[in-house]
Parts: structure tokens; C-alpha cells; sequence
């Protein structure tokens, strides 16, 4: 019975993203960005759960990456592409280059289930940092973006460009700790602490800054030690 339960967990996630796209088709983005938060909730317990049960399988490692594409691929994918179908634009289709994130999405799971270096850190950007960017993007800064001209074109852009972070070859850290030492994990906790103080003063949008800030903290943390 307990080999059953992790990967009832992971459809957990799935479902969530499931709800998470329908309220994003609906327009209802704080809706969808919450289901999005909660299918990574059901996402950082699926495998904990099956490491503390012993239960960890092929199978379920599948049903991880088909459910990561739909919460953290697909449901971001339909944010993006509902808000820019409310913008006046002369070209009518594009807004369906906002599914290309799902589809680079679904690639960098494949690649991540592949990858053997990415056991203690993350070569490219992880799907539910990059879905929560999009989700919380769209929800603490709508009423500014639209009265930027041109926007709906810049946050195409934006989507491609999150899309090559995606399956880039970038390293970035993840937040695994095998000690609690300052000197090892100095970057870990500058990162926590400065997202603690933007999300206080950020709130939603906040979100989206922590994630552009664990990109550029990523970069900064490459180039130090390229030059050491």
C-alpha cells in the first residue's frame, strides 16, 4: 500500500495543474498561480515521501516529469498566453508562442531525468521557479503592464528568453544542504535571507524579483568561481 502513496502525491501535483490551466483560460490568474503553488507543494513531497518509504521506482520518476510539464509547463504556458490575448494585438496568433514554454519545459525535464550533474545543483532553470515567475508576473503587475506600449511583443521575449534558461547550460544552486556551515553555504543563505525581505516588502510580485534574483545570484556565483 505505502509504494502507492508517492505517486498519488505526484497526481496530486498533476490535478493541481490541471485546475491551475483551467482558471488561467478563465482569466483567473491568482486562482491559477495559487494551484501552481500547490501542485510544487505536492511536488517537494512526492520525493521526500518516497525517499523516507523506500519507494522509489521508474515509474514514479515518469509520472514526476508528466506531471511537473503540466503544473509548472503547461499552466504557466496558458497564463502567458490568456493575458496576452487581452492586449489589442494586430497579429492574432501570437499568443500561441506562449505554449513554446511548455514545450521547452517538458525538454528540460527530459534532460533533467537524464543528466547526472545536476544531483546537488541544477544545470539550467528549474520548471517550477521558472513557472512561479510567470504566474506571479502576471498576477502583482498586470495593471502596470498594460499601460507599457508594446508590452504584450516585450513579454514575448521575455518568454523565449525563459525558455533557453530553461535547457541552458547554466548551473545554478539548488537549496540542498549536507552541513549547516556558513563557509559552504554562504550563497544559500544570502539567498534565503534577501527573498525573505523581498517577498515582506514585495509580497506577490515579490515572487517573480526572487526568481530573477536567484538567476542573477547563479550568474554572479559562475563567474566568482570562474575567476578564482
Amino acid at each position: 500500500m505505502k509504494k502507492h502513496i508517492p505517486n498519488t502525491i505526484t497526481c496530486c501535483n498533476l490535478i493541481s495543474g490541471c485546475i491551475a490551466t483551467y482558471f488561467a483560460f478563465q482569466n483567473e490568474f491568482q486562482l491559477a498561480l495559487l494551484f501552481i503553488v500547490i501542485g510544487a507543494v505536492f511536488d517537494f513531497f512526492d520525493g521526500m515521501v518516497a525517499r523516507l518509504l523506500h519507494v522509489s521506482s521508474p515509474i514514479g520518476k515518469e509520472l514526476d516529469s508528466l506531471a511537473d510539464d503540466i503544473t509548472f509547463g503547461f499552466a504557466p504556458s496558458a497564463i502567458v498566453f490568456s493575458y496576452l490575448c487581452t492586449f489589442h494585438i494586430h497579429l492574432p496568433y501570437v499568443p500561441f508562442i506562449a505554449f513554446v514554454m511548455a514545450a521547452f519545459s517538458a525538454l528540460r525535464l527530459a534532460k533533467f531525468n537524464l543528466d547526472e550533474r545536476q544531483a546537488l545543483g541544477f544545470i539550467g532553470l528549474p520548471t517550477p521557479a521558472n513557472a512561479l515567475f510567470w504566474g506571479a508576473l502576471i498576477v502583482g503587475c498586470a495593471p502596470w503592464l498594460n499601460t507599457v506600449p508594446y508590452m504584450a511583443y516585450i513579454i514575448i521575449v521575455m518568454v523565449l528568453f525563459s525558455c533557453y534558461l530553461l535547457v541552458s547550460e547554466i548551473p545554478m544552486f539548488a537549496l540542498k544542504f549536507k552541513h549547516w556551515g556558513w563557509k559552504d553555504n554562504k550563497i544559500k543563505y544570502l539567498f534565503l535571507l534577501t527573498s525573505i525581505v523581498i517577498l515582506a516588502i514585495f509580497q506577490i510580485i515579490g515572487i517573480a524579483i526572487v526568481i530573477a534574483w536567484y538567476v542573477v545570484l547563479s550568474l554572479l556565483t559562475n563567474l566568482m568561481n570562474k575567476n578564482k
